[in-house]
């Protein structure tokens, strides 16, 4: 498995419909539709994934705590922090794909679902 590197998560993102760079709270990030999709955590190795239920977190922490973490700031939130260095790539898209479902409108769902019947990108 080669790992996902932060590139490689933009350049996947971006071929989502309505993907494009942005900014939340003065760091450079990319958004769907106008609302916060990812974007690299502080440390500079981990993406900042929303989206995930706390029980999901827990149990990715618990079954992967090399890859999944979660730090104080972000524990009350449903966010898990994703270390790419030893992500596996499918596992990263799949989490930003959701996210990206969550924001889409249904029209441009229906349309993606109708191009893409896998639901992958």
């Amino acid at each position: 498995m080669t790992p996902m590197t932060y590139d490689e998560v933009v350049a996947f993102a971006l071929r989502l419909p309505g993907v494009e760079h942005g900014t939340a709270y003065g760091r450079p990030c990319l958004k769907a539709h106008g609302k916060f999709l990812t974007r690299l955590f502080e440390d500079g190795e981990s993406l900042v994934c929303p989206g995930v239920p706390f029980d999901e977190r827990e149990m990715l922490i618990e079954a992967e705590p090399d890859v999944f973490h979660v730090t104080d700031h972000f524990r009350g939130y449903p966010y898990v922090l994703i270390r790419l260095a030893g992500a596996h790539p499918g596992t990263v898209q799949g989490l930003v794909l959701r996210q990206w479902r969550a924001t889409a409108p249904k029209k441009v769902l229906k349309a993606w679902d109708e191009n893409h019947p896998t639901g992958n990108a």
